[in-house]
């Protein structure tokens, strides 16, 4: 029971920012089609199972103890990253409005795909009001990229690789809905800082747990 509630944690804590740019979209009315919300989620299961089967690859290198406080140890690393980006954007002028912030790296051969971590709405290339195509490719793309860096942490950890993929797809397909309907109801923003911050937590707290 132990093992089944950290992996719907640490499931939930990677497909949380589906949730955010969900909320984003929604208070913009962006449609975003049920096939596009699939070809995501899909991205964020396959993007886990590569990095899982990474993560295998080290742990033939490394003893279970010494995979154990690595695992635990990115875990831990990934959501104190998280938690400094929240701060981070807590620092910034509060007269400055524009969509959530999910990651400020610059890297220029990704520079596409961050450009969309940074701004959702940048993945509406043609400007047409619905993410679909290319489009949500591009947006899986990107939100994939939490999932491949919890993935290798994962596998060190143990966790079942199939298990946590399925769940993950699941999970972000769920949240990237209830996000385009919440931002249908909602006009505030603001609210959404509490779930900017709660992914770092968990992912920390798990790091620990694991170690």
């Amino acid at each position: 029971m132990t093992a089944q509630l950290s992996l719907f944690l640490l499931a939930f804590a990677v497909s949380l920012d589906s949730f955010s740019v969900g909320v984003t979209y929604g208070l913009r009315r962006m449609g975003l089609p049920f096939k596009s919300i699939i070809i995501i989620a899909c991205f964020s299961m396959f993007s886990l199972v590569f990095s899982m089967f990474v993560g295998k690859g080290l742990s033939t290198v490394f003893s279970p103890d010494v995979m154990e406080k690595v695992g635990g140890g990115i875990l831990i690393f990934l959501g104190g990253w998280v938690l400094f980006q929240f701060f981070q954007q807590s620092d910034e002028p509060h007269n400055r409005v524009g969509p959530k912030v999910l990651l400020d790296w610059e890297i220029k051969s990704l520079g596409v795909v961050v450009h969309i971590l940074r701004k959702p709405t940048s993945a509406d290339f043609d400007r047409s009001g619905s993410i679909t195509g290319i489009e949500a490719v591009m947006l899986g793309l990107a939100l994939s990229l939490d999932a491949f860096g919890a993935g290798v942490g994962a596998s060190l950890l143990g966790y079942s690789t199939i298990y946590l993929a399925i769940v993950v797809g699941i999970m972000s397909a769920l949240l990237l809905y209830a996000g385009l309907k919440c931002g249908n109801a909602f006009s505030k923003l603001s609210w959404m800082k509490f779930f900017s911050f709660l992914p770092g937590v968990l992912l920390i707290v798990l790091g620990i747990w694991k170690m």
